[in-house]
């Protein structure tokens, strides 16, 4: 399958174009970029042309993997979609519901296969602790992810700093309960120091969850746990950030397969979409107060 990429930042460049570059079966094409000199200088790096004009690009590929923020995401989605291009994309696939439902419905349209690169659910262990998890009969679980942006590639990222680590890192939180505990129906929220937030999720299941997320704590404050407990006891997920290049790797092969057989994936744009509508009801909750209904 021949891939463009679509953006030029570190995350695009060190893990996009990287995974694809040296990927067996996927071939990079060419990178487009809103700074036609980055995108050259992206592909310059990998081998191949950077473009200045996305159709362009576009007609010349079978997919492309997106790592663009998020509002910047949707729109280019939807027409790549339009022009029966399968998608790879970054969470959150949008950050306000009515861009994510216009990405699922281009995506149905267009009838292309799509997958939501949340990391965590392209690694082994992940795959594991979930089939654990559906073995067991669960009472509920809980999330924290600690970390502090500072010194870091992305601690310069406009986005990320308006939206914080609720839109950043909420996704990954979700990406693993959810697929345990079921459907998000209710949300509960609280502000922490700075850009902390603390969320209590009522799933569809009548189970309930905790997530702790934060972009600025102290360095040493820094840690990511998941655990769902149940009558088999507590089940613990310790995800893996250091090799997101290997996880991309297997969702590329995972959007190739989808595409072949026509089937869809679990971490489709369909999926992607509910991730975004508990987001923007948790962020509902924070400035309401109550405990919120998500949005359908």
């Amino acid at each position: 399958m021949r891939f463009g990429v679509l953006g030029t930042g570190h995350w695009a460049r060190t893990v996009h174009a990287a995974a694809l570059a040296e990927h067996p079966t996927a071939e990079l094409v060419g990178v487009w970029g809103r700074d036609v000199a980055k995108a050259q200088a992206v592909g310059a790096e990998f081998d191949v042309p950077g473009f200045a004009d996305v159709d362009e690009l576009l007609a010349r590929v079978d997919a492309v993997a997106l790592a663009l923020p998020p509002d910047v995401q949707a729109p280019l989605a939807e027409r790549a979609a339009a022009a029966g291009k399968h998608l790879l994309l970054e969470k959150p696939i949008a950050l306000d519901l009515a861009a994510a439902d216009r990405v699922v419905a281009a995506v149905a349209d267009a009838g292309v296969a799509s997958v939501v690169f949340f990391t965590f659910r392209f690694q082994p262990q992940t795959s594991t602790w979930l089939s654990q998890a559906a073995r067991t009969q669960l009472a509920g679980g809980s999330g924290s992810w600690l970390s502090s942006l500072a010194g870091t590639p992305f601690a310069a990222s406009p986005w990320r700093q308006q939206h914080g680590a609720l839109w950043d890192i909420g996704p990954h939180a979700l990406s693993v309960l959810v697929p345990a505990l079921g459907p998000v129906v209710e949300v509960q929220a609280g502000r922490g120091v700075r850009d902390t937030v603390h969320l209590v999720l009522t799933h569809a299941s009548g189970t309930a969850s905790t997530v702790t997320l934060s972009h600025t704590v102290a360095p040493m404050s820094a840690g990511i746990e998941f655990f769902v407990h149940g009558d088999a006891g507590r089940l613990v997920l310790l995800p893996d950030t250091e090799a997101p290049v290997e996880a991309f790797t297997t969702a590329v092969d995972e959007l190739s397969a989808a595409a072949l057989t026509g089937g869809t994936h679990p971490c489709d744009v369909a999926f992607g979409r509910d991730v975004v509508a508990v987001l923007a009801t948790a962020a509902r909750a924070l400035d309401s107060g109550c405990r919120e209904p998500v949005g359908t």
